[in-house]
């Protein structure tokens, strides 16, 4: 691995369109040419950015929220489609290494998705949030260990978790392990107000730390007309605010750049590879510091089945479903 590298990175704190997939798509291509322009190697979005975060699910009991997660399944991200292939386009045109949220859509499901596109258009990864928050868990189903990984780009070695699973150690040390050099992290923004912001300043400063990586974090921005959009009770709109804190963190647990904390932006600064040789050297936690006599774990990484049909392919002639008994291994049809 090259510690004496310097990438630029930008993290992208912005407003989606709401209900339209093509309008918030318009905007991260947009968004990713403005980043290449400013020189960066690498561009950060918010959490399920495209279409949007469904904020609806925080502030409407469950009996009154099918209306907009049907709306949600319509604007969905299946994954490949032409929104995939226009953003790794993007990132083949400007040469930028892309981490996208989005809602994918997979069947009847949704889940909260994380795709990392490589410089050269090249879908690296996508993986879903292990487990959903709270309301989100009406939204979204579960992901699994085959997205606890960190792939090599044209950047480093990056990895990617969505909000509160920073708050589940174990899947951070998953990620740690595989020697993490930029972590990016995706937040929903104007939420909670800010106690929300706070704890996203505290956990993204602390695995920084604690990973002895650079964390590249993004949160998503609504306008006062966006938040009456999604709801008109004046209490609940108290709810959709503040919760931002778009940053860029050193392994030394440093700002690079001043966090953008209101409204739309950009959050650029370069990245010193020799500081995580600099931190580690002090305290690594998956190598001097660790004592795995003492404390192991285990990352099942196998992706989730629920069904399997073993000998599907030379088992059955496709003939109303039937056996092809001739293809069958004679102790399988009891021979």
């Amino acid at each position: 691995m090259d510690y004496s590298r310097k990438v630029r990175a930008a993290a992208v704190q912005i407003s989606p369109v709401l209900f339209s997939r093509d309008g918030t798509t318009e905007k991260v291509l947009l968004a990713i040419a403005n980043a290449a322009k400013e020189g960066a190697q690498i561009v950060v979005f918010p959490e399920t950015f495209i279409p949007y975060y469904p904020y609806f699910s925080f502030v409407q009991p469950p009996v009154m929220m099918g209306k907009e997660h049907l709306r949600l399944y319509e604007e969905a991200v299946v994954v490949p489609s032409p929104v995939t292939e226009a953003v790794s386009q993007a990132a083949r045109s400007h040469s930028i290494v892309v981490v996208l949220g989005i809602n994918e859509r997979d069947g009847g499901s949704l889940y909260n998705a994380q795709l990392i596109f490589d410089a050269d258009g090249t879908l690296l990864l996508k993986r879903r949030k292990i487990t959903p928050t709270y309301h989100e868990r009406m939204v979204w189903g579960q992901g699994d260990g085959a997205g606890l990984k960190v792939v090599d780009s044209s950047v480093g070695k990056v990895g990617a978790l969505a909000c509160w699973e920073h708050y589940n150690p174990l899947a951070r040390f998953a990620l740690m392990a595989q020697q993490e050099q930029i972590h990016c992290a995706q937040f929903p923004g104007s939420l909670v107000g800010q106690i929300f912001a706070d704890q996203i300043e505290v956990t993204i400063r602390h695995h920084a730390l604690e990973s002895g990586c650079f964390v590249i974090n993004a949160t998503g921005w609504l306008s006062t007309e966006q938040v009456t959009q999604i709801t008109s009770d004046e209490k609940l709109q108290k709810a959709l605010s503040g919760g931002c804190n778009t940053a860029i963190i050193s392994p030394e647990g440093n700002h690079l750049c001043p966090p953008i904390t209101e409204g739309e932006g950009m959050a650029i600064a370069d990245l010193d590879f020799s500081l995580i040789t600099k931190r580690k050297r002090m305290m690594d936690a998956i190598g001097h510091y660790a004592r795995p006599d003492l404390l192991q774990a285990h990352l099942n990484a196998e992706p989730f089945a629920g069904f399997q049909i073993k000998g599907f392919e030379r088992g059955f002639n496709g003939v109303n479903g039937l056996p092809d008994y001739e293809n069958f291994p004679s102790q399988e049809r009891g021979a």
